[in-house]
């Protein structure tokens, strides 16, 4: 017992100094790298917001209010607004799903008696070829809280799968209401998936008794870790109506999850436009989009064959992830790019490292290493270290001073920014005396969210990432709001998103668009070629 005890202890600390290790190399590669005012500036402004006392959704389009009270949390911890504060809650919580992931798969390995030991080394090496090769696959790293989310719902589902007890039920209902608190489609997800497993294990033991006691503990340890926005939908004035708005828009105007993309399939890469190395990426990513898809259609039928029908034991892993590939592939073809594919992946790769831990051999080291050659030659060169590094290399980046941090930025980010310091300098300068006082507000319309955290500001408008259509009666209370906020300029990046004109910010928002042309006058020295508009106030 005490050799068991002793080792147990040591490959958590093992597993503890891999994270670590993985998760602060990859931000000293390019925690410093590039802003990005589009997706990552629209979890930095919430956080700061969140920091002034706001509240996500009801003040500002966000997503669930969890990530937002996380990172706001760290970043009071070091009392900063910056996006390096921000950066740094994100590792601490990349570190939790990586750490989790590496445990899930330590525990499927050889033990060993000894820490000199061959077993030991062997083991060692592998769990640090998987830290690396997960680290990388957390991509992009503004989305890291969600790819943690998928990886604790694998967790939960597989404890539950190993011990089926009741406790174990309500266990993984607090996980899945917890993770809705951050993203209410991982919570959605997390309901399917538990549901899966649930009625899986009642297949296997034949007894609908269990079944729906299981159901039971399931749903109140929901409800438990869903708590924090059943106290918010009660206590906090005006969020009710605006998170039931929000879903209310999701459900009957959006009627999708995400804007969709053709699905890059293997065989439709353009291989005469590309060279070789940028076709083998493409080609890569093709087919973990069939990987993903494959696997989330398969491995629930493999599953309860295996389980239910042979009555063969199945790993408790493998149940898990089998029930939540689906839902993730989901997610990874809802928008198929491969920040998507990334974020749906998890499952997927969890399992594969999970099969190959089982292997012994040159099989196992073989089929490792072409895994890992794969995911890495997949993966990194979507990475901002590797994009921005080459940029760096032929002379295109600069370092600029955001909020405080000094960053290093391809020239055009670095144009970008200038353009909004120049522009509040001279429109919003912040005369206590003028309306708006120190703080006047500015538009930034549709894609730059990050825009007003740049400069601390509060944007006057509530669609802070407009990419949809909306209604003439949301339209009319944006421009109320933007009358009572005062801003001192608008940019407009009046863009055909995902190259469809019908999704241009003068065709989704066409009342504010007009609205803005005429409460505004063009700046008169705009920048040739520019995809920007430029308005100053009247």
């Amino acid at each position: 017992m005490h050799l068991s005890v002793s080792e147990h202890y040591r490959q958590l600390i093992l597993n503890l100094l891999l994270t670590i290790a993985v998760v602060c190399s990859l931000f000293l590669w390019q925690g410093h790298y590039g802003l990005n005012l589009a997706d990552e500036g629209f979890l930095w402004y919430g956080a700061q917001r969140v920091q002034q006392g706001e509240v996500p959704i009801r003040d500002f389009m966000a997503y669930d209010p969890g990530r937002y009270y996380w990172s706001a949390l760290w970043m009071n911890l070091e009392s900063s607004h910056g996006i390096m504060a921000l950066r740094r809650s994100l590792a601490i919580f990349q570190a939790l799903g990586l750490g989790v992931s590496v445990e899930l798969i330590a525990g499927l390995l050889p033990k060993s008696a000894s820490s000199q030991s061959k077993t030991f080394q062997s083991k060692t090496f592998f769990l640090a070829i998987a830290a690396l090769v997960l680290g990388l696959w957390m991509f992009p790293f503004y989305k890291v809280i969600d790819t943690t989310l998928s990886i604790l719902l694998v967790a939960a589902l597989a404890f539950l799968a190993q011990r089926p007890t009741y406790y174990s039920y309500f266990f993984a209902g607090i996980v899945v209401g917890l993770v809705a608190v951050f993203g209410r489609n991982h919570g959605v997800y997390g309901v399917a998936a538990g549901l899966g497993v649930t009625v899986y294990l009642a297949l296997t033991r034949r007894s609908w008794v269990h079944f729906s006691k299981a159901c039971l503990s399931s749903a109140i340890g929901v409800l438990n870790g869903y708590l924090p926005i059943l106290f918010m939908l009660a206590l906090v004035k005006d969020f009710a109506p605006a998170f039931v708005e929000s879903v209310r828009f999701i459900l009957f105007e959006l009627k999708s999850t995400n804007l969709p993309l053709p699905v890059p399939w293997p065989w439709r890469v353009p291989f005469a436009e590309l060279s070789g190395f940028d076709a083998l990426v493409k080609v890569l990513v093709g087919c973990f989009f069939l990987a993903v898809a494959l696997y989330g259609v398969f491995a629930i039928p493999w599953v309860l064959w295996q389980g239910v029908v042979r009555r063969k034991p199945v790993a408790p892993l493998e149940v898990a992830t089998a029930f939540t590939a689906l839902p993730y592939a989901h997610y990874a073809f809802s928008r198929a790019d491969f920040e998507h594919l990334a974020l749906g992946a998890f499952p997927l790769l969890i399992v594969c490292f999970a099969v190959l831990a089982r292997q012994t051999g040159r099989v196992k080291w073989v089929c490792l290493s072409v895994f890992a050659l794969a995911s890495l030659l997949t993966v990194a060169p979507h990475h901002i270290g590797w994009l921005l590094g080459q940029q760096c290399r032929l002379g295109q980046c600069t370092e600029v001073e955001v909020v405080g941090d000094r960053l290093t930025v391809h020239q055009g980010t670095a144009a970008e920014i200038q353009l909004l310091q120049s522009l509040a300098a001279e429109f919003a300068p912040g005369d206590p005396s003028e309306l708006g006082g120190a703080n006047r507000p500015f538009i930034a319309t549709p894609f730059w969210p990050g825009a007003p955290a740049l400069l601390e500001r509060k944007s006057p408008m509530w669609s802070i990432y407009a990419l949809f259509p909306r209604t003439e009666a949301f339209q009319r209370a944006e421009i109320e709001r933007i009358k009572a906020a005062d801003p001192g300029f608008a940019v407009v990046l009046d863009l055909p998103l995902d190259g469809r004109d019908e999704l241009r910010f003068s065709q989704t928002n066409p009342l504010i668009y007009q609205y803005i042309q005429t409460a505004f006058e063009p700046v008169s020295n705009q920048p040739p070629n520019s995809p920007y508009q430029l308005f100053k106030r009247k």
